[in-house]
């Protein structure tokens, strides 16, 4: 079990490297003042969204790792930032990724990474891969008893 632990908080960390690329990647490339004049604005509610399942991911492998039960509660709560930010950008047909914000970038790119699979949009398939690793989580994440011998009270 904790070598499966160890495997699901690579893939979280991984999806929040993958979900995080747009601010990561012109912040390392050109440091600050490219970052800022690259448009993100933080009050767009998408953005705050984003931000959000980011941040709510990072800390379900964070607990996930120490093995905190507490774990699967973040992630669904990331899981449906996530979510309800693709939904939203789906439903407006994606829009110009050069014109839209960061996160719309970063959806976009995460979408395309997942072609579509027998005429089925890239957006469920990501978000039912999100789901079976959410449920991967939450079993790895629940507390086992020890179990005890009929009669024995404290060990």
């Amino acid at each position: 079990m904790k070598s499966l632990r160890f495997l699901l908080v690579l893939v979280v960390v991984g999806y929040v490297g993958w979900l995080a690329w747009p601010i990561v990647g012109p912040m390392l490339q050109g440091g600050v003042s490219d970052f800022a004049s690259g448009g993100f604005d933080l009050t767009a509610p998408q953005t705050l969204l984003w931000v959000g399942a980011i941040v709510l991911y990072l800390i379900a492998a964070l607990m996930l790792g120490s093995g905190n039960p507490k774990a699967a509660a973040a992630y669904f709560l990331g899981f449906i930032a996530d979510a309800v930010l693709r939904l939203a950008l789906d439903s407006r047909n994606g829009g110009d990724p050069a014109a839209d914000g960061v996160a719309e970038r970063s959806i976009e790119a995460t979408t395309m990474a997942a072609p579509g699979v027998g005429g089925i949009d890239p957006t469920w398939i990501v978000l039912g891969v999100l789901l079976l690793i959410g449920v991967l989580v939450l079993a790895v994440s629940r507390r086992r008893g020890r179990a005890r011998a009929p009669g024995r009270l404290a060990d």
